[in-house]
């Protein structure tokens, strides 16, 4: 036997071995276990309430009202609560409102903070570091100091009861611009130097180049803006006033205060809020997975 194939044996051997290892390794790894059981006990807690608020809105209000309080009801399980607050609100444009005020404040919000938080990354202008502070420092700002200036401005503006009055005000979001500021330090420059070589603009750079390798950031961040404009109730609650013009939470907190409380309503009335963006999450869960976990966005 030669030298070379005493060393290809042994090279064989110990990869073998090397590859024993690895997969002993795999078979048990305490602190992937530690972190599968964490997400567990997480999962069952929110499921938990989840699933109390579906029982009670499938009870009557009898049996939602009853003590001691019980799983299955004696009388079975009904739809009587929804079909109720389905009857007794204009949901169906209460709906729309929400998914047309929601998705114009995701949009434009996208649009603006990712061309601040563009020029704020790659563009060298005077007062640019003044304009971060300042960002930042608006992070700390609780949004309902600033409901009363706000309101005043949209009775100048007479967009009060409009659609415009309700996004408006929305779609400046200090936290998205900090974040995709942050994402956009990450993306190497000699990228962009390499289209400037080209004769490429900024403004084709940042379409070209720039956005398509912010996918995963954008994703995450249009999720996020989504759902926070579609849960928000107290804007939308101050600057409306017509029926027609209500958002969906908005909406459905009248009918709870009109009917006073009813327990298999108001959860029937809460399922049905909380059901559109069940149904987003479904979807996009995956881009928000990916944008929270290669973008840093976890971390900021």
């Amino acid at each position: 036997m030669t030298a070379s194939t005493l060393t290809r044996t042994s090279t064989r051997n110990s990869g073998g071995h090397s590859a024993v290892v690895k997969r002993r390794k795999k078979r048990f790894q305490p602190s992937r276990f530690v972190a599968t059981l964490i997400v567990a006990v997480l999962a069952i807690t929110w499921l938990v309430p989840f699933a109390w608020a579906t029982i009670t809105a499938l009870k009557s209000e009898t049996e939602a009202a009853a003590t001691p309080i019980t799983l299955v009801p004696k009388s079975g399980f009904t739809f009587d609560a929804f079909a109720k607050v389905l009857q007794q609100g204009n949901i169906p444009q209460w709906t729309l409102n929400s998914l047309f005020t929601a998705a114009a404040i995701t949009i434009i919000t996208l649009a603006i903070s990712t061309l601040a938080a563009y020029a704020l990354s790659r563009i060298d202008f005077k007062g640019r570091k003044l304009m971060m502070t300042i960002i930042v420092a608006s992070l700390i700002v609780p949004p309902p100091v600033l409901i009363i200036p706000l309101f005043y401005q949209m009775v100048s503006f007479h967009m009060i009861d409009t659609y415009w009055g309700i996004i408006l005000p929305q779609v400046i979001a200090p936290a998205m611009v900090f974040v995709l500021k942050k994402f956009f330090d990450q993306i190497p420059r000699e990228l962009e130097d390499a289209a400037l070589v080209d004769g490429a603009g900024r403004i084709r750079i940042f379409w070209q180049v720039v956005l398509p390798l912010s996918r995963p950031i954008l994703a995450a961040v249009a999720i996020f803006v989504f759902i926070g404009a579609w849960n928000n109730f107290l804007w939308p609650f101050i600057v409306t006033n017509e029926s027609s013009m209500l958002t969906l939470p908005v909406g459905l907190q009248t009918i709870k205060s009109a009917y006073g409380i009813q327990y298999a309503q108001n959860m029937a009335s809460a399922l049905l809020a909380a059901l559109p963006l069940i149904v987003v999450f479904l979807f996009f869960q995956r881009q928000i997975i990916k944008g929270i976990s290669t973008t840093g966005l976890a971390g900021t």
